[in-house]
């Protein structure tokens, strides 16, 4: 009698096949380094707010995603762009909702940028030796509003006309500094044309080569440690990758959001814009510079601009103290909190007084 341990023949079967499988995905990241996003996350950033930059992300590939859909149907030509849009309302299967997808994901990046470096300001994680990707995350928060301000001039309504002006006040204003903003680096070809061009190229192209540099730095310097968390050698870290599967699960609820947004809130597509006129207000991400055209003329415009965005690039040399703790950093958070109260007493400011908006 066979007393041996005999293995029945599926199993066998399926241990070659994962044998197989396993040699295939061997194969593969040896060629392309796929086991080195199993870099170890620290524990306390397995959560919603330590998520916020993976979140921001997913809505940047959002809009991409739906920003080529929308192209293929929109015309850059300021004679027909307003009509190209309503055609692709009206004529284009799931076109009205892939337009309010894309305007909702906007402003959902926007937010969620903003989120992000309030969670990393408050914990102090752009202290040394991560100066440098505060840094580079600043300049993305910049060019996501520049690829929100040349989205909105784009639909060529009386909103985008009227936001073009501006850029075309403040560009005459900055002489051979803006002359990419203004009309006379290519005269023949028209400036929506040309943001067009920076809408769906440039400006993309830029933020994801950022992203890159970013997502390649915090791998460098690894998560930060969370300044309320005493020992965190006792954290149990988990690899990167199971930090991005819960981030992805985030990501298919903004997603989710989004896309009822995009139905019962579509956005607001006005008619072709009349010269001469100013009747619509911006929206909300450019009210802190909008009401300084009225107070101090159109240069102040430019000014706040780069006062504020300065400002944001330049805290981790002004804030240059080894305390991460917000209690510790009485000046910075004091200084941060009237900013903050500024900006939001300006906003309430534009709603009040200019009731005309999206």
């Amino acid at each position: 009698m066979n007393t041996g341990t005999t293995t029945p023949a599926g199993a066998g079967a399926t241990a070659r096949r994962r044998s197989r499988f396993r040699r295939v995905l061997d194969a593969v990241d040896e060629r392309m380094g796929i086991s080195a996003l199993q870099y170890e996350v620290p524990e306390h950033a397995n959560n919603l707010s330590w998520s916020l930059g993976a979140l921001t992300a997913i809505g940047f590939f959002i809009l991409v995603a739906s920003g080529i859909y929308i192209a293929q149907w929109y015309h850059p030509m300021p004679e027909v762009a307003n009509q190209s849009i309503r055609e692709l309302m009206t004529g284009v299967w799931l076109g009205s909702f892939a337009r309010g997808l894309h305007f909702w994901a906007a402003q959902a990046m926007v937010v969620l940028a903003l989120l992000h470096m309030f969670r990393v300001f408050l914990h102090a994680s752009y202290k040394r030796p991560r100066e440098g990707n505060w840094i580079v995350g600043s300049l993305m928060l910049l060019l996501a509003y520049l690829a929100v301000f040349t989205g909105t001039v784009l639909k060529w309504d009386q909103e985008g006309f009227e936001a073009l002006m501006h850029n075309l006040d403040v560009a005459e204003l900055m002489g051979g500094l803006g002359v990419w903003f203004g009309t006379d680096l290519a005269a023949q070809v028209p400036i929506v044309v040309r943001l067009y061009t920076a809408h769906v190229a440039v400006i993309p192209g830029l933020i994801f080569a950022l992203f890159v540099l970013h997502a390649l730095l915090v791998k460098r310097h690894r998560i930060s440690e969370h300044p309320a968390i005493p020992h965190p050698e006792r954290e149990h870290p988990a690899p990167f990758t199971a930090h991005l599967r819960r981030a992805t699960a985030y990501g298919l609820v903004l997603l989710g959001g989004l896309g009822v947004l995009a139905v019962l809130v579509p956005p607001v597509l006005g008619p072709t814009p009349v010269e001469g006129i100013e009747t619509t207000r911006p929206l909300w991400m450019f009210w802190w510079f909008f009401p300084f055209e009225q107070w101090f003329g159109i240069s102040s415009v430019g000014l706040a601009i780069a006062a504020i965005f300065g400002l944001i690039i330049l805290v981790p040399l002004l804030d240059r103290s080894p305390r991460r703790r917000w209690q510790e950093r009485k000046v910075t958070m004091g200084i941060a909190a009237l900013l903050v109260l500024i900006l939001v007493a300006i906003s309430v400011y534009v709603w009040i007084n200019n009731p005309n908006g999206h």
